[in-house]
């Protein structure tokens, strides 16, 4: 299947593990940095990002993300106007259910056990991939 124009919305688990050069998950960061994936993002997502890869990757990568989140152009802002609270168990995690309903994501990537809740099968639609299932429906 073809990636080209996807609009996704990864969690913070997964950029954390896009981004070595090493990493099974690259090319989901490739595609980013080819423009054939769109990253919609949120002030409050972008935060998430910077702490987690201050914490694990160091200052100098983490900049150097938030860098490129600022300015490449397939990485897109996006300004949800609706909380939709849909994840009673992690409610910082609703942050990314309204990046993608917002935006019109075509789904979030995540490893987090908390996108599985059957609400997100009724409204608002979400689509959640595991980084591998993404990979084996996109890379394959």
């Amino acid at each position: 299947m073809n990636t080209t124009g996807l609009r996704v919305v990864i969690d913070t688990n997964i950029v954390i593990a896009m981004i070595g050069r090493s990493s099974p998950y690259r090319p989901i960061f490739d595609s980013i940095i080819n423009g054939e994936i769109v990253l919609c993002v949120t002030t409050e997502i972008l935060l998430e990002y910077q702490e987690i890869l201050d914490r694990k990757n160091g200052i100098i990568v983490s900049e150097n993300m938030m860098q490129f989140f600022s300015i490449h152009p397939y990485v897109e802002k996006i300004e949800p106007f609706y909380r939709f609270k849909v994840i009673e168990q992690e409610p910082d995690d609703n942050k990314f259910i309204d990046c993608a309903v917002a935006a019109s994501a075509y789904c979030i990537i995540s490893n987090d056990k908390h996108f599985s809740n059957p609400k997100l099968q009724d409204f608002p639609k979400v689509n959640v991939y595991s980084a591998n299932d993404f990979m084996k429906e996109f890379y394959s």
